[in-house]
């Protein structure tokens, strides 16, 4: 091929005798003649006399398209263009082209920050504010019936994770004296024994401090909740506080709100569905963190029942200062009874419930807290 006699400095002609140009709309090859342009800093592809004109190509944009082309040549792309492909075979014009193996910026970034960011706080909405919300209203609509089903599940999948796999549920204590005596703090304390709304009330042989309340009636405690009361009154405080919670049905809120997040996640993140959802649903049970109107209305609940009871309100607030003092206030399994914001003044309110002078008594006599002391049998 004949290359034009140069008639400026600034333009550079190659062989293109062997070169070929794809333009992206047919698989077909078509000869070309080859002319950088300096001065406009572009690449001039001539193109045969019956296709549309030729094609200019900025010399920024032109990439090397990498292991395409063997040693027969290279093979080049201008950014932009996903799909037309230049096959040099004059490899001297890749002097002039300075960003051959330069990445090309992605297009678009912002746009994608700011749906990244939009998704992101998309999900934060359903989970921080639509999910609560709507569990709060279908608890009212759940029947006794599955709400007993889902703490009964939840209550076996629980014994099970602290047991470890392989091994048979953590045991339930049922020493019967001891039994017999927790019963009696039960009706002191007026909790519903009998029907549907009866509070069914478990004490697991398990060193950790922590009592917690479940869907369906269920209230647990562990032994070493029991293990760190100092007298019967302390245990009777908990007590209250947590059939409070199953009373304004704050675990079932909870547990629907918890199921709905696993929902979203899952969605995002992969499969919740099966044994991991339940467990983690168990684990969110065991540590939870109501919200400070929950909070609130479960020590309300637990000052009117204990003084009913004849047993000082201030016992809620011992119970609390102690445990705050021994283990801080976010250690651990106790965290969700002292990790709370406002919980100095949860003790204050507490103390202050109690009437001015007046005389309290303790819920158990001093047998009947020895029995309970063991109840695990040690």
């Amino acid at each position: 091929m004949t290359q034009p006699p140069p008639l400026n400095p600034h333009e550079h002609y190659f062989d293109g005798q062997y070169s070929a140009f794809f333009d992206g709309d047919a698989p077909v090859p078509q000869p070309v003649t080859l002319m950088v342009d300096m001065a406009a800093r572009v690449l001039e592809i001539g193109l045969p006399e019956n296709a549309l004109g030729g094609v200019r190509w900025p010399l920024d944009e032109i990439r090397q398209v990498e292991d395409t082309a063997g040693d027969s040549g290279v093979v080049l792309r201008r950014v932009g263009d996903p799909l037309a492909r230049l096959h040099l075979v004059d490899t001297r014009a890749l002097n002039h082209m300075p960003y051959l193996k330069r990445r090309a910026a992605p297009k678009g970034r912002g746009r994608l920050a700011l749906w990244a960011l939009g998704a992101v706080a998309a999900v934060a909405v359903q989970i921080g504010v639509l999910i609560p919300a709507l569990a709060d209203r279908l608890a009212t609509y759940v029947p006794p019936a599955g709400e007993r089903a889902l703490g009964e599940a939840t209550f076996g999948q629980i014994r099970q994770a602290l047991a470890g796999s392989g091994l048979p549920p953590l045991a339930t204590c049922d020493d019967s004296a001891g039994l017999a005596a927790l019963e009696k703090m039960l009706v002191a304390l007026n909790v519903e024994r009998e029907g549907e709304a009866a509070v069914k009330v478990f004490v697991l042989d398990h060193e950790m401090v922590n009592a917690f309340a479940l869907p369906g009636g269920y209230v647990v405690f562990f032994r070493g909740m029991i293990d760190a009361a100092q007298n019967p009154n302390e245990i009777a405080a908990v007590m209250a506080h947590e059939v409070g919670h199953v009373v304004n049905r704050d675990p079932t809120r909870h547990a629907l709100r918890s199921a709905g997040s696993i929902g979203i996640l899952g969605l995002l993140f992969g499969d919740f569905a099966g044994g991991a959802a339940v467990l983690f649903l168990a684990e969110r049970l065991v540590s939870a963190s109501y919200s400070q109107g929950a909070e609130a209305g479960a020590d309300e609940f637990a000052y009117t029942v204990l003084e009913d009871a004849g047993v000082s309100p201030a016992a809620l607030g011992d119970m609390f200062e102690r445990l705050r003092a021994k283990y801080g206030d976010a250690e651990g399994v106790i965290a969700h009874f002292v990790s709370h914001p406002t919980l100095g003044s949860r003790i204050e309110r507490a103390r202050a419930a109690a009437g001015f002078g007046k005389v309290y008594n303790d819920i158990l006599s001093e047998a009947d807290w020895a029995d309970l002391k063991v109840v695990c049998g040690h």
